[in-house]
């Protein structure tokens, strides 16, 4: 896997910059707005996929005594090789035994006390069981052992008040095991962003409703709500906007109230694309207006009153590649997150790609064999939502290259 580590400061005639250079920005911009975040503490079955506000520490050493990494016996170098007298057993969950004496030999089990005295423990699969004279249980160990072998040591995992997790991790599964581990029934974490998403248009109409051959269904919303939710935010879905000054300017106005909005449609430069526009009489700062992509290029990107600000061209393809490359990278910080990053794949192609140079393209992409074969997948543009449907992946067309050739790699970024 790869990130995103060179950042482009090339301009265009058109005053596009490159698309690495646009999240640089986004993230440097929003990573200073969000350094002051709402904190809540939630219980801790509630916590997966949360970032973590404060620090946790050890609270006691770990493990807490030396125990065994193996099913076996218990030893003292200077006995083995040799046949041993077995004292007994101890199992996980007991306290340690007496004191083990020279000779001896103690059964012990994975995860159980080890004996001070114990310096190796020897696999039960390296002795063979015997009787002695007396009728004793023995135990023929025909191989050296070595200092601590199998032995977990006391605070060898984490010692007693050692950081433990960072502020800002999102709380994956070892994570919670982590802070069931120290005794958190609850924890301290960022409050989750309240987004706005405003879809804008006279051609959309509500998902339930049955759409006439000029119309569409309302999707970004649903797909771009369903992005804020994944990516850790509250979405709020505002009524569709028509192309009229009246109509924009009142859902505009209500949508940066929240922590966040993100619109789709409006940003191009046709007659009816009145969101920057407005957004401008309404105080918003824009960082870029056209990113050197395709598709998504009118993307734009400001704040206001401390608050990020997406215009997302209203495609479908074009609102969740702009989402993916910017909008989750702000999300994400205002979430808590401290790095966010751009994983992006490597695959081989299975047949011959090629692309015009100019714009680095994002197209629908199919991994396969394990993640590491890539098939383009034909579509008519971004608004082929199927097309969008049948891809896991889009392949990244670099803008500098024309050609690929079966076997070549090229980077892939993951679908959300």
């Amino acid at each position: 896997n790869a990130t995103i580590s060179i950042v482009r400061t090339q301009t265009d005639g058109n005053g596009a910059i490159g698309f690495e250079q646009a999240r640089q920005i986004v993230i440097d911009t929003v990573r200073a707005l969000a350094a002051k975040r709402a904190i809540e503490r939630v219980p801790l079955d509630q916590a997966h996929g949360r970032n973590l506000a404060a620090s946790i520490t050890a609270d006691r050493d770990y493990p807490a005594l030396r125990r065994s990494l193996r099913d076996g016996f218990a030893v003292k170098l200077k006995d083995v090789p040799g046949t041993l007298n077995v004292r007994g057993e101890v199992r996980a969950g007991e306290e340690q035994k007496s004191a083990l004496q020279d000779g001896e030999a103690l059964e012990i089990m994975t995860g159980a006390p080890v004996p001070d005295e114990a310096e190796a423990v020897v696999m039960v699969e390296h002795v063979t069981r015997v009787t002695g004279p007396d009728g004793r249980a023995q135990v023929k160990i025909e191989r050296g052992a070595e200092l601590q072998q199998f032995i977990n040591a006391r605070g060898s995992e984490a010692l007693q008040g050692s950081v433990l997790l960072q502020p800002g991790t999102r709380l994956d599964a070892s994570h919670i095991a982590t802070l069931a581990m120290t005794g958190h029934t609850s924890v301290p974490v960022c409050a989750k962003p309240a987004v706005a998403i405003l879809s804008t248009g006279d051609e959309i109409v509500e998902v339930s409703d049955a759409p006439a051959p000029h119309q569409i269904r309302n999707s970004n919303t649903c797909m771009l709500a369903a992005l804020v939710s994944t990516t850790g935010g509250i979405p709020h879905i505002l009524p569709v906007a028509r192309d009229k000054p009246e109509a924009l300017r009142p859902l505009l106005e209500r949508g940066l109230e929240f922590d966040m909005l993100l619109i789709s449609g409006g940003v191009s430069a046709g007659r009816y694309d009145l969101v920057k526009p407005m957004l401008r009489e309404l105080g918003t700062e824009f960082r870029f207006e056209q990113v050197r992509i395709q598709p998504g290029g009118p993307v734009a990107f400001g704040t206001r009153a401390g608050k990020p600000v997406f215009g997302l061209p209203g495609n479908p393809g074009s609102t969740l590649i702009t989402f993916q490359l910017f909008g989750q990278a702000a999300l994400e910080l205002l979430a808590g997150e401290t790095e966010p990053i751009l994983p992006l794949l490597s695959a081989r192609f299975e047949a011959p790609f090629r692309h015009r140079r100019g714009l680095t393209r994002f197209l629908p992409a199919r991994l396969s064999g394990d993640g590491q074969q890539l098939r383009h997948l034909p579509w008519q543009g971004s608004s082929d939502i199927p097309a969008l449907s049948r891809a896991n992946a889009f392949l990244v067309a670099d803008h500098d290259r024309e050609t690929w050739d079966t076997g070549d790699l090229i980077r892939v970024m993951a679908k959300l």
